[in-house]
């Protein structure tokens, strides 16, 4: 509805300047002012009148009024003064022309105020840590991630993704040593991180009863960075492995990386940037610690080389940020990861800035809340996890049962059973928002009644049933006309899609895509067990109500790209 809100408050500052000469609005303040009613049947916007008066030294009821028997525009239908708001309701005409035909003239593209064409935005998401499993731990970072990553897409922005890989650190010594003592190359070849992960969990198992092999992981993780041939050559073959494996996981999201350079890949790049913070006279000394003082700022101390001088994440962080700015020259780079690490980029963010780069403020950090199934955390080292393939696997299974049970004879049935089982599970999520902490019930995420991700792809699956029944049907021949409520009604909350889309973008906030489409469903499946559309006997409501649908498609189709949502023309 924000065009709708421009033209009217257009045509409402134009009526107040006529009221009284005091009036110093902009057309943008007065339509930032205007609001939802919390029924529709009160109106489509409401502009509350108690703002104005100081101005006008009147009583909000008595400005209502006035203005209610002054404004005039060609989009409004009706206005009412009802305590001291304006209630305004939508003209038809304006919901034809405005909404349905800029859809049908826009496509995909409509819902696109086109404000990121010329900028570049860089995504740091998923980056699972390498020879450990993907698991349900993961999907808050990579389906916010990619979800923001389309979000800006739609908006004009040329987008970035990169896969972060854990691909550094202790872990590979841990490994190494677990793998010369327990591990066979055939082993780990058939069973790829499956047999990584076992291995993992039974060295920190045998390490807590044999102390030495924490002792014999640090050697081989320093033999490892000092290129040790061998070490090096394992390394390899363990990182190979894993992304072999997790990208069996991003072809069934539909998600792909433009980079999958991890955190070994910056070796060389941080001795610059420490260089650089010594230069600069941030480092200090902390019990032999190299360290940048926060206190001012009211933080602990950034830690940026440990006793020994080898470095930590920070450093890394921070020089992978340098080198992604000179590489792309991002406008915004945004990192997607657990809000139990906003301390750290907030730490490391302030670094940058004391370090003197002017874009440090391009650094977005966007945090989410924890994961459980059924209330239990999980942990890689004790082997309490949910592998993401498994979730998967389990939500396809179930959805495969209903489709045989419902329409035996569909076709496709794998991947359409496979489009809703991932679907189910990556709504769930995000229809969520993103801070708060879910638990995960595989039951609530499958139905088909309700706000589920099952129910929004039946919907878009009836608009594309209706609209191959009515392929034959010239809808152009007659001009549309809305006859019923609900048509009018659907077109209000299409008219919506651009200012969801603008809210998510704004807030980093891919629930308020996941809502609206419910909110598309809910008013789409209003309408149409309301209104005959093939069968409508009159020609001109029933192509109104086929182009309607249509539109419904278009708008649905959009939104699930913007949430990894696949489409699904059957069910």
């Amino acid at each position: 509805m924000n065009d709708f809100k421009n033209i009217v408050a257009s045509d409402l500052l134009l009526c107040l300047k006529g009221i009284s000469s005091e009036i110093s609005l902009s057309v943008e303040e007065i339509s930032d002012m205007f609001e939802y009613p919390p029924d529709p049947s009160l109106g489509d916007i409401a502009f509350p009148c108690f703002k104005l008066s100081k101005i006008l030294r009147k009583s909000p009821v008595m400005i209502a009024q006035e203005i209610s028997s002054e404004l005039k525009s060609e989009v409004i239908a009706e206005a009412r003064a009802v305590n001291g708001y304006l209630n305004i309701f939508a003209s038809n005409d304006y919901l034809i022309k405005s909404v349905l035909y800029e859809i049908e003239d826009k496509k995909e593209k409509y819902g696109s105020d086109g404000s990121g064409v010329g900028k570049v935005a860089v995504f740091d998401y998923s980056s699972p840590n390498v020879a450990k499993p993907f698991h349900i731990g993961h999907l808050g970072t990579t389906v916010i991630g990619h979800s923001l990553k389309m979000l800006h897409q739609f908006q004009g922005y040329k987008c970035i993704g990169i896969n972060y890989l854990g691909d550094w650190g202790t872990q590979f010594g841990k490994l190494i040593v677990a793998y010369d003592l327990w591990g066979d190359e055939k082993t780990v070849e058939e069973r790829g991180v499956d047999e990584l992960v076992d291995l993992y969990v039974k060295f920190h198992a045998e390490a807590e009863k044999d102390e030495t092999l924490n002792e014999k992981a640090r050697h081989e993780f320093t033999k490892l960075e000092h290129h040790d041939e061998r070490n090096t050559k394992l390394w390899k073959w363990f990182v190979d492995i894993s992304l072999k494996e997790y990208k069996k996981t991003y072809a069934q999201l539909g998600i792909e990386f433009d980079s999958y350079k991890g955190e070994s890949f910056y070796t060389d790049k941080m001795p610059e940037q420490i260089e650089k913070l010594r230069e600069l006279g941030l480092l200090k000394i902390d019990n032999g610690a190299s360290i940048v003082d926060l206190s001012e700022y009211n933080m602990p101390p950034c830690l940026i080389l440990k006793k020994d001088g080898s470095t930590l994440y920070p450093t890394r962080d921070i020089a992978a940020a340098v080198y992604r700015k000179r590489t792309y020259n991002f406008d915004k780079c945004i990192y997607v990861t657990s809000a139990g690490q906003s301390l750290h980029f907030a730490q490391w963010f302030k670094v940058v800035e004391l370090m003197g780069y002017d874009w440090y403020n391009q650094l977005v950090h966007v945090p989410y809340g924890t994961v459980s199934i059924n209330g239990e955390k999980l942990a890689t080292r004790t082997g309490n996890v949910i592998l993401l393939k498994d979730l998967f696997a389990t939500a396809i299974d179930k959805v495969k049962d209903i489709i045989n049970e419902k329409s035996p004879d569909l076709e496709n049935k794998d991947e359409v059973a496979e489009a809703v089982g991932v679907g189910s599970v990556i709504f769930y999520y995000l229809y969520n928002n993103r801070i708060k902490d879910i638990n995960f019930i595989m039951e609530d995420a499958l139905s088909f009644e309700g706000n589920t991700g099952p129910y929004a792809q039946y919907t878009y699956a009836r608009t594309c049933a209706l609209l191959e029944k009515a392929k034959d049907i010239d809808v152009t021949a007659t001009t549309p006309k809305i006859t019923a409520p609900e048509e009018s009604e659907l077109l209000k909350v299409l008219s919506k899609f651009g200012e969801a889309v603008k809210e998510a973008l704004k807030e980093y906030e891919p629930s308020v895509v996941t809502r609206y489409i419910i909110e598309v469903c809910s008013s789409f499946n209003k309408f149409y067990h309301n209104c005959p559309i093939i069968s409508e006997s009159d020609e001109v409501a029933r192509n109104t109500r086929i182009r309607l649908t249509a539109a419904t498609r278009t708008v649905l189709g959009s939104a699930f790209g913007l949430i990894c949502i696949k489409k699904t023309e059957r069910i």
